[in-house]
């Protein structure tokens, strides 16, 4: 650290006053580079170091931004405890606690129950599964609980049904509660202007938060509207990031940005074997059973 860095933190920015036993100096509260020692000082001092303030702010968002999650959003089965494949349709929430089970686990506690001829439970909480026309009823139950899960789940079905206004008062709930799904959900409302006005920066502002918390999908859209405001190189920042996700969605543009020569092809082969070992990483023989079980059946036409 230089001499002026070890004077910014040792006294105040205005007047400067050194901290001592009875002055205790505070950080500008929205950057890193400044303390003062009283909140006078701060006004005082904010013309000449707003500019300052600014870029730091925008350096301090891009730094949690482009850190590369350890997971994605969905995180790992609660059974297999391996990662949850990105295809939703590999997967299922239960509403009796709102776990996300991957379809492997799924199978072989269906398959489990069937043989012993056992009534049929949720894989993780053992709860009796319940008829269809429960499953409201459950999911209410669960955001009585302050379930951030089951208010992004009933979102969804609300705005399925083009109930717009309540959509937005789950999805809003979810976030407040870090739900990082609601997050994506709220920017593609603010995107297409449904049940809310359409708002770019607020639309932007939910997919970096839902991108932060590991979102794949709202990592490639980041990194699409980077790229058509020319700024390629954050574009594909965001996309190698979700390709190490095991995103496809994002290798297919990586592959565009490569024949347009904005990234090395030592940058974008290792993230092609990145991107294999997380896809790998969501494969397991009780998953393969799964998908061979449902090949098999969707292939049987009805008599």
């Amino acid at each position: 650290m230089n001499e002026d860095n070890n004077q910014a933190d040792t006294c105040c920015a205005f007047c400067g006053i050194a901290e001592v036993d009875d002055i205790k100096l505070k950080e500008c509260t929205d950057c890193d580079l400044v303390r003062y020692c009283s909140d006078a000082c701060q006004q005082e001092h904010s013309p000449q170091h707003e500019a300052m303030c600014i870029e730091r702010v925008a350096e301090l968002r891009d730094e949690i931004l482009f850190k590369q999650p350890e997971s994605s959003n969905l995180g790992d089965c609660p059974i297999c405890c391996l990662p949850l494949p990105l295809d939703k349709q590999k997967s299922n929430i239960m509403m009796c606690c709102s776990k996300v089970i991957c379809d492997g686990c799924d199978h072989a506690n269906r398959m489990r129950e069937i043989r012993g001829k056992l009534k049929f439970k949720c894989p993780f909480c053992r709860q009796p599964l319940q008829a269809n026309d429960k499953a409201d009823e459950m999911t209410m139950k669960r955001i009585e609980a302050n379930d951030p899960a089951a208010m992004n789940q009933k979102g969804a079905q609300q705005y399925n049904k083009g109930d717009y206004s309540s959509a937005f008062g789950y999805l809003t709930r979810a976030t407040g509660l870090g739900n990082v799904e609601a997050h994506y959900g709220l920017a593609g409302m603010y995107l297409d202007g449904q049940g809310v006005e359409k708002d770019e920066k607020k639309e932007i502002h939910h997919f970096e938060e839902a991108a932060i918390g590991g979102h794949p999908t709202a990592r490639c859209n980041l990194g699409v509207h980077e790229w058509n405001n020319d700024n390629e190189e954050r574009a594909v920042k965001h996309w190698i990031i979700a390709a190490k996700h095991g995103s496809d969605e994002s290798i297919k543009l990586l592959m565009a940005a490569y024949r347009s020569g904005r990234i090395s092809k030592e940058d974008l082969a290792a993230t092609l074997r990145a991107h294999q070992a997380a896809v790998d990483a969501t494969k397991s023989p009780q998953r393969e059973a799964a998908e061979e079980y449902r090949r098999k059946w969707s292939s049987v036409e009805p008599k």
